[in-house]
């Protein structure tokens, strides 16, 4: 039976033209977010309004990453409601940076990220498997967050939620592609444990009652190792071109996911003083942006039909991140704020230096990839 007409505009996928605004909605919250953690660090960076400077966190976590990621969603569904997920998303994003009121903008991120959990619940309903619960879950995490923080609560109640967002979705995906390696019973058991540790552990330090954020490192601890031994990129590092780029920045990445364990561990604490931005940055750069510039290759042309073409280039922007967060995290261990804002200044460069890299892959690749409106599914990566 078909669908009544006035829904069947809902239901086809949207054509990548009209993608792409979102795209550059999502990206202008990240340069502009850059440049407002570089004011909070002392850096003179170009800014639209001194205002901003207090919306790095939003602009980065939910304008940026939040905008793409339901992008992404959105496009694998292939369902033109899924679509409030990035629109809304990029509309706050542009509200925030336009002036608007703080709520206003809060209130369309939120709204975004409920579209998101929508999605989400969709892909789980239609294929229930751990990893397809892991997404939902972290797409939950992104509107708790966002809830929060439109309600006017503390960052140290929002970002632990958006952390979760960011580290269940990568998580979750990369189990999917996990089945490759084909991981024993117990080790699926196990994922599924850390998972529950880390909604608990966030959760415990979101509210304050484990404001060291003990529980939620362990289970990140857990995550990394459980990740570091099952994997597929363990395997496809020995391959070459793209395939081999991708493996590294996953692999290197996961070095970042636990060094953050770590350092909160050893009684610095996650995402709280004195260790506040040495275990943020750790996970919100270094992990998740090793993920981003590995992914980004794929992610993109499958949503503009656009192809990247890859270049050895590529590991310069991987390697500039690596080094600009080392420098950043010495910095912090060793409480020089000059030295934490070059650390700073160079982990701008190297999100410059990929930006930069990935047009000029575009502009090499710059004929249509023949794949259909549709993209593959959430799940396909390298």
């Amino acid at each position: 039976m078909k669908a009544p007409i006035r829904h069947r505009w809902l239901q086809g996928p949207v054509p990548p033209p009209y993608r792409i605004p979102l795209l550059v909605l999502g990206f202008m919250a990240l340069v502009i977010g850059v440049g407002a953690g570089l004011r909070r660090l002392g850096v003179d960076a170009p800014l639209p309004s001194p205002g901003l400077i207090a919306l790095h966190g939003p602009l980065m976590v939910s304008g940026f990453f939040g905008t793409l990621i339901s992008l992404e969603r959105a496009v694998a569904l292939g369902a033109r409601w899924t679509y409030g997920g990035p629109v809304f998303a990029a509309l706050g994003a542009a509200t925030l940076v336009g002036g608007t009121p703080v709520w206003t903008g809060a209130l369309l991120l939120a709204l975004g990220s409920a579209f998101l959990v929508a999605g989400s619940l969709a892909v789980f309903l239609r294929q229930r498997a751990v990893f397809t619960a892991t997404l939902l879950a972290g797409a939950a995490s992104w509107l708790i967050g966002n809830l929060a923080w439109l309600a006017g609560l503390p960052f140290t109640a929002v970002v632990p939620w958006w952390a979760g967002f960011l580290v269940l979705t990568i998580a979750g995906e990369r189990l999917e592609l996990s089945r490759f390696l084909a991981p024993p019973a117990a080790a699926q058991r196990a994922f599924v444990g850390i998972v529950a540790m880390l909604l608990g552990g966030l959760a415990l330090l979101a509210a304050g009652i484990d404001p060291r954020g003990f529980v939620a490192s362990g289970a990140l601890l857990a995550l990394t190792l459980w990740l570091a031994r099952y994997d597929i990129a363990r395997r496809t590092v020995r391959e070459t071109g793209l395939t081999r780029f991708i493996a590294v920045a996953l692999l290197s990445g996961y070095v970042w996911l636990g060094a953050a364990a770590a350092i909160a561990l050893a009684g610095g604490g996650l995402f709280v003083a004195p260790a506040y931005d040495a275990t943020l940055h750790a996970v919100f750069l270094g992990f998740v942006f090793s993920m981003v510039f590995g992914h980004a290759p794929i992610i993109l042309p499958a949503v503009t039909h656009f192809a990247v073409r890859f270049h050895r280039a590529f590991y310069l922007h991987l390697a500039l991140l690596h080094v600009s967060l080392i420098v950043r995290l010495g910095a912090d261990l060793a409480g020089s704020a000059d030295w934490r804002a070059i650390g700073g200044a160079l982990n701008a460069v190297a999100l410059l230096a990929f930006i930069l890299n990935t047009a000029s892959g575009i502009w090499r690749g710059r004929l249509k990839i023949s794949t259909p409106a549709s993209a593959p599914n959430h799940g396909a990566r390298a």
